[in-house]
C-alpha cells in the first residue's frame, strides 16, 4: 500500500482509513511531510475539522539536540523560492476539536538516539544544516527524490534498508510504541462509539501505525484518498 507517492510530476500523501467489523469506531491516518505546499496543509485542516479527535505529533520540550536535527525542515522554506511551508499547528489545527499528544519528550527522544554509536550520533547532528541548505538550493524538486516515497511494506532493497536504518529505529521505535499505547487506549474506550479519530503523523510513522492497529485490534485499511503534497516547478 503506497502511503507516500513520488512520481515525476508531483508528491502525494494517501489519507487512509482504517476500520474493523462490527465496532463503528475509525482512524484516519494523516501521512505528513514536515515541508509541503500552502494548500496541503490547508486540505488537511478542512479534513480535520470533520473529525472528533485529533492524535497529533509533537516532540514535547526543548532540546539543542532535537533543534539541530530538525533544522532540515525549518531552514528549508525561509530560504526557498518554491513556496513551501513548514508544518505548523496553526496551520492545521481546527479549533473546534480537541488534541491529543502522546509523543515522546525532548529529553526521551534525546536519550533514544544516544543509543547509536557515538559516530552515528555526531554525524546526524552535523548532517542536518547541510541538509537543511541542500533543500532549500533545490526548492519543491528536492521531492523527486525517491527515498521520499513511502509504502507500508519496503518494495525495493533500497527502501528494505532505509526502513531497518539504526538511526530510524532509534527515532522512530519509542516513539511508535508510545503512539499505539495512545490509540490502544481510545479503542478501548470509544469502541462502540461512532467517532472519526485523526493519526497526524510524519509519514515514516504510518507504517508502524497500520501494522500496530492491525495485530492488536484487527483494524484495516478500507478507502484512501491522494492528496498532493507538493507539485515541483
Amino acid at each position: 500500500m503506497q502511503i507516500i507517492e513520488v512520481t515525476g510530476y508531483a508528491v502525494r500523501s494517501a489519507v487512509i482509513t482504517l476500520r474493523r467489523s462490527g465496532t463503528p469506531l475509525e482512524f484516519v491516518l494523516f501521512p505528513m511531510l514536515h515541508v509541503a505546499s500552502p494548500t496541503f496543509y490547508a486540505q488537511v485542516k478542512r479534513r480535520l475539522a470533520e473529525c472528533d479527535l485529533v492524535v497529533m505529533e509533537g516532540i514535547r520540550g526543548k532540546s539543542a539536540v532535537v533543534s539541530t536535527l530538525t533544522l532540515a525542515y525549518r531552514f528549508a522554506p525561509r530560504r526557498s523560492r518554491g513556496g513551501l511551508q513548514q508544518q505548523r499547528c496553526d496551520l492545521l489545527l481546527p479549533e473546534s476539536v480537541p488534541v491529543l499528544r502522546p509523543d515522546v519528550t525532548a529529553a526521551e527522544a534525546v536519550a533514544d538516539l544516544k543509543t547509536l554509536p557515538r559516530g552515528t550520533y555526531l554525524m546526524m547532528l552535523l548532517a542536518a544544516p547541510v541538509m537543511g541548505l541542500v533543500f532549500a538550493l533545490r526548492g519543491p524538486r528536492a521531492f523527486l527524490d525517491e527515498d521520499l516515497a513511502v509504502d507500508d511494506l519496503p518494495t525495493t532493497a533500497r527502501a528494505e534498508m532505509l526502513a531497518d536504518h539504526p538511526i530510524g529505529h532509534a527515532m522512530s521505535d519509542h516513539r511508535d510504541l508510545r503512539l499505539l499505547d495512545a490509540l490502544d487506549g481510545i479503542h478501548a474506550e470509544h469502541h462502540a462509539a461512532p467517532l472519526r479519530v485523526a493519526v497526524v503523523y510524519g509519514a515514516g510513522h504510518v507504517p508502524a501505525i497500520v501494522a500496530g492497529l492491525r495485530e492488536r485490534h484487527g483494524y484495516r485499511p478500507r478507502s484512501a484518498e491522494w492528496l498532493t503534497v507538493c507539485v515541483p516547478a
